[in-house]
């Protein structure tokens, strides 16, 4: 399995560009697919747990030949009830190998990610601001060892 860190770029990408979008929609990839290795034959609700950590819940919402579209977030229990935090949808481009995030929920209770969600309000800057905290997750989620297997 190919490695973020083994990517090599061909050209140097400014950050906000088409390029370099689709570049990080193949890291987005790259690292759903350390989380998630058999992201094209999983189906259903999973749930990872990791010690000290939130659990990490994962909905297989429609799966295609070329594409799965799935639903990522934590389920946070506070006195104010039940809150999915953050909320993503994404879809797996499974023949481009890419990932982009579909949505996000607008309730987002970390003020970083509210900041990053609503910082800009053209197309191309959404997807960024999207995409970057998807990447970011992920890194996050694989650093401390969640694991989805269909199993």
């Amino acid at each position: 399995m190919l490695l973020d860190s083994q990517l090599v770029p061909e050209t140097v990408v400014r950050p906000k560009s088409f390029v370099g979008l689709m570049s990080l929609y193949e890291s987005n990839f790259l690292r759903l697919l350390r989380l998630i290795p058999e992201i094209d034959h999983v189906d259903g609700c999973f749930r990872s747990r990791v010690a000290g950590e939130c659990d990490l819940y994962v909905e297989i919402i429609e799966t295609s030949r070329y594409t799965v579209t799935l639903s990522l977030t934590y389920r946070l229990a506070t006195d104010e009830g039940l809150f999915v935090d953050p909320d993503m949808m994404v879809r797996v481009y499974l023949d481009g190998r890419q990932a982009e995030v579909l949505s996000i929920g607008e309730q987002q209770r970390h003020a970083a990610l509210r900041r990053l969600v609503f910082e800009h309000r053209e197309e191309l800057d959404r997807r960024w601001r999207y995409n970057i905290v998807l990447n970011k997750w992920l890194e996050y989620l694989s650093d401390q060892g969640h694991l989805i297997l269909d199993r």
